[in-house]
């Protein structure tokens, strides 16, 4: 998503507020075009990995895309819907996870 320069991207570690995954990937673009773009870049990177996601939604509105790949949900907003729905907020107590080197090792790991 860096290549896409998506804004704020932010990894949720929720493996011990949940049960069905283990991090929130969120992301958001400033436009429906590059909302799209952004989840065609994850969805590249993971298919070359060999994963497929197990649920897409919202992709035809563009303003909140979630992809499901079990242990990790990718969330990615237009600006307005992530401001409105502040997933982040909503799950405070997850702790954040390095965006860096440290984040992609944990997910590739899971």
């Amino acid at each position: 998503m860096d290549d896409k320069k998506a804004n704020d991207v932010v990894l949720l570690d929720v493996h011990e507020l949940l049960v069905i995954t283990d991090v929130f990937v969120i992301a958001s673009g400033n436009t429906r075009r590059q909302v799209q773009a952004l989840i065609d870049a994850v969805e590249e990177a993971l298919r070359d990995g060999g994963r497929r996601p197990l649920r897409r939604e919202g992709q035809d509105d563009a303003q909140w895309v979630l992809l499901d790949y079990g242990d990790i949900v990718v969330h990615v907003f237009d600006t307005p819907t992530r401001a409105y729905y502040d997933l982040e907020r909503l799950w405070g107590d997850a702790p954040r996870l390095d965006a860096g080197l440290q984040a992609r090792e944990a997910i590739s790991e899971s």
